[in-house]
């Protein structure tokens, strides 16, 4: 739809894709809409990514009627989702291009109403590319525009090397 191919980038795609598109205006829009065709069910949010490297990365969403609930504050499922695509973007971005990663348990921890525009951080731990498999703990934290943490994303992430 977008026109952005991920198969035919080499070695680790989505790395290939941001460190295209970051810099270019409009760039960052674009490939957060990409990452949103790969996984439609992520895009219904709008978030976008504004920050992406090794091990870190940090998403911004702003806040729209349909993720809202009855209360006036940003939908606990849309958090979910939010620190999902966080947690999965970090650590794809980071994947070595023989290995793959699926998340295998998400938990989440409100603190407090989510209001207003949402920013999401991960700072994920390294990849080991030995050719072994095994499970990695990987934590979102999400904020509101005041600096206040609104809630905790954990993810298990099961990495594996590709058959």
């Amino acid at each position: 739809m977008l026109g952005l191919d991920f198969s035919k980038l080499q070695g680790n795609p989505l790395r290939a894709a941001w460190d295209r598109l970051h810099a270019v205006p409009g760039g960052k829009k674009l490939f957060s809409k990409a990452v949103g065709e790969i996984a439609p069910y992520t895009g219904t949010l709008g978030a976008e990514v504004t920050t992406l490297r090794e091990g870190y990365c940090e998403l911004e969403l702003t806040p729209r009627r349909r993720l809202t609930n009855h209360l006036n504050s940003l939908h606990a499922v849309a958090l979910m989702n939010l620190g999902e695509m966080c947690s999965g973007v970090a650590m794809m971005y980071m994947m070595p291009g023989n290995m793959r990663g699926i998340p295998t348990n998400l938990s989440m921890e409100y603190t407090k109403k989510a209001r207003g525009v949402i920013r999401a951080v991960c700072e994920a731990p390294s990849v080991k590319n030995d050719g072994s498999s095994y499970a990695q703990e990987v934590e979102a934290l999400l904020y509101d525009s005041s600096g206040d943490q609104v809630a905790r994303f954990t993810a298990l992430w099961q990495l594996s090397p590709k058959a």
